[in-house]
């Protein structure tokens, strides 16, 4: 566990049962957003290569255009 984590573990310590509760909802419910995020761009590889493939023939073909972007 890292200095930072410890340190924002033990202030947390502090914080009524209720808050304490509160904060480690927060955290698991980040924790399992990030595990869903990293599992679904995982099996989403095949469907990007797939996608950038089809870019690229449509660029070669010359069926695609410049996008003018400002500055």
């Amino acid at each position: 566990m890292t200095q930072l984590l410890e340190k924002a573990f033990a202030k947390a310590s502090e914080l009524s049962e209720q808050n304490q509760n509160a904060i480690a909802e927060i955290v698991l419910a980040e924790l399992a957003s990030e595990e869903r995020w990293n599992d679904l761009f995982a099996k989403s590889q095949d469907l990007l290569a797939e996608l950038a493939q089809e870019a690229l023939a449509e660029h070669r073909a010359g069926k695609t255009q410049p996008l003018e972007c400002d500055d």
